[in-house]
């Protein structure tokens, strides 16, 4: 994956006029997409580059894959170079988006999201923070999320035939799973991505901005309610209140046996049965349940856009690109192919058939995602939500420990405020 598939491509006797020179001899001009480690397989980039190529005869592409470890800084030097020599796409997380339309160097993509590419059916969670005030930087191309993983024979021991609908629903159930030394949920104290939608389920938000400037909002009523759900929810297992879902590894507490479930993407089901095939069959999926059955809950939506840096070479060529990698026909291919959720809501049918994609395609359509600001990062840095979500378990006044983490919330948000 590390080695450009241009060279993969060049060896192929049909292909050599790809790669240099078009009958006649004019010379294609060729677009450097910078595309993340596994986020699309060999096959289906092979199968992208031949159609893509086929279909613009003038150009070529040269796909060059990136490591999720120091993209931040790589891709901040690629867009402060002079026009031309860098790439001309460029895939990024859909909350880094931010961090890089600031400062202008990145190419206002607004047009040709109105008139080519259906911006009305975008996913919420990854169109949202490719925004900017009225233009549109980045271009969704895949999401995933979280759903609840569960345990088949468990929930049918527990007489549990269906799975819940309501946020009620799937309090019940889990304190009849809770039971028998098994726990009900296995969910880490610090998961603050699974509080966020919690939140903003009852109407809350991390943080939001009122003129011009950012402020910590965990305080808020609402708020506070999407905590006391957590609390109550975090009570049915023995997860530990001082640490997030990675320490250690919820798949392989899950793996273990003894917990009915997880809030967790569906592709953590490989890791789990991997280390306990044993429960091949025994895992299902549903949507996180909402406060009511007309809707599954909010969800983080976490996944890639697709920007084009203001000092390419070609933008017309670079968007030719983003509206194929993007459109319906090569985005279904993708979901397909690495079991993502397509980039629009309308595409959602492509991927019924699988029972962990389909739950989370149902989540995606309410996703949302991190504030929609540079300084998140700074936020998530030295995470004051996960303090905040530890103090609350362990028993202190959620009302005076969401103030505290709103101000420092607020602090890494407006440097010159506190």
């Amino acid at each position: 994956m590390r080695r450009r598939l241009l060279a993969l491509l060049c060896v192929t006797g049909s292909l050599v006029s790809a790669c240099g020179m078009l009958p006649g001899g004019h010379e294609r001009k060729t677009v450097t997409v910078w595309l993340m480690k596994d986020s699309a397989s060999k096959d289906f980039l092979r199968r992208f580059t031949e159609d893509f190529e086929h279909a613009h005869q003038d150009l070529r592409l040269d796909i060059r894959i990136q490591e999720w470890t120091g993209i931040v800084a790589k891709v901040r030097d690629a867009l402060k170079k002079d026009t031309g020599g860098g790439p001309d796409v460029i895939e990024v997380g859909n909350t880094q988006v931010p961090l890089y339309a600031d400062g202008g160097r990145l190419a206002d993509l607004t047009l040709e999201s109105m008139r080519d590419w259906d911006k009305d059916t975008w996913l919420p969670g990854l169109a949202q923070p490719g925004k900017d005030g009225n233009k549109q930087y980045g271009i969704p191309w895949y999401a995933a999320n979280r759903v609840v993983i569960y345990r088949k024979d468990l929930f049918e021991r527990a007489g549990i035939t269906r799975a819940p609908k309501t946020r009620d629903e799937w309090l019940a159930d889990t304190g009849k799973l809770d039971s028998a030394g098994n726990q009900g949920i296995y969910l880490a104290g610090q998961d603050w991505y699974t509080l966020s939608g919690f939140i903003w389920d009852e109407g809350g938000d991390l943080a939001r901005q009122k003129d011009l400037e950012w402020r910590g909002t965990l305080d808020s009523p609402a708020a506070l309610r999407g905590m006391d759900f957590y609390r109550r929810l975090q009570a049915l297992g023995d997860g530990p209140a001082d640490a997030d879902e990675e320490h250690p590894p919820q798949a392989g507490v899950f793996a273990g046996g003894k917990v009915a479930q997880i809030v967790a993407v569906p592709g953590l089901a490989q890791a789990i049965v991997r280390q306990n095939p044993a429960l091949k069959d025994k895992l299902g999926f549903f949507p996180v349940p909402g406060p009511t059955a007309g809707r599954p809950g909010t969800v983080f939506t976490g996944g890639s856009d697709l920007v084009v840096p203001q000092n390419t070479g070609d933008q017309f060529a670079a968007t030719a690109v983003v509206g194929a990698l993007t459109g319906a026909k090569w985005d279904t291919e993708l979901a397909r192919a690495m079991n993502y959720v397509p980039n629009k809501t309308t595409l959602a049918g492509a991927v019924d058939g699988e029972e962990g994609v389909a739950a989370m395609a149902a989540g995606a359509a309410h996703g949302r995602a991190t504030p929609n600001t540079p300084q998140w990062a700074d936020v998530e840095a030295d995470n004051p939500i996960k303090e905040y979500m530890t103090r609350v378990l362990d028993g202190a006044d959620p009302a005076t420990e969401a103030r505290r983490a709103s101000r420092k919330i607020t602090e890494a948000l407006t440097p010159d405020v506190g």
